[in-house]
């Protein structure tokens, strides 16, 4: 039970490719898939934790093996969170950016297409954030973390000083040149 069948090194050298192979295929995969779980995200999540359990244990089923391959996960977590805040072109590739769904009531198609989202799918975030229509929306935004953001028209006012900056694809008919709550 407390036993390693393993070289103490190499659990953590496992857990630490797995982890960094996950990274990747998350990051691959798009915001949608971590904001937005579906049940077949929730599928893949339980099956994907399955599937590279032993990969990081290899055959070593002791409990020091799974507190070593806990303790790896964490440790390797913990740098890449803290290489990602002081490195910002790290944290850039890590998160990437946020992507405009909707512009001045306008769906950028191209954008939904890009970032695997339905027309339906959209419409549900609208509901969520109490809008009817596409029409009604000033700014939608898929976010770096998933969600999506939206910005009513009647929350905002004309102003010609700034224009955020977004993955936009194609452009949108007219650029964004608002931003300024009314009070």
């Amino acid at each position: 039970m407390w036993h390693l069948t393993e070289p103490w090194w190499e659990i953590p050298l496992r857990t630490a490719l797995v982890y960094f192979s996950i990274l990747v295929g998350v990051r691959l995969a798009g915001k949608r898939e971590i904001g937005q779980m579906t049940a077949f995200d929730l599928v893949l999540l339980l099956l994907l934790s399955n599937a590279v359990q032993n990969a990081m244990t290899g055959p070593d089923t002791s409990v020091l093996g799974g507190i070593e391959a806990a303790v790896t996960l964490f440790i390797v977590n913990a740098l890449i969170v803290y290489v990602a805040f002081r490195i910002p072109r790290v944290q850039k590739q890590l998160a990437g950016r946020a992507t405009l769904l909707i512009s001045n009531g306008q769906i950028i198609t191209q954008n939904l297409h890009e970032e695997l989202i339905t027309q339906d799918e959209l419409l549900a975030a609208l509901r969520e954030h109490g809008v009817e229509s596409p029409a009604d929306v000033a700014l939608a935004v898929l976010e770096v973390d998933g969600s999506i953001s939206v910005v009513r028209r009647d929350d905002v006012e004309a102003d010609t000083s700034a224009e955020p900056r977004f993955n936009r694809g194609k452009p949108a008919r007219r650029p964004i040149r608002f931003l300024h709550a009314r009070h």
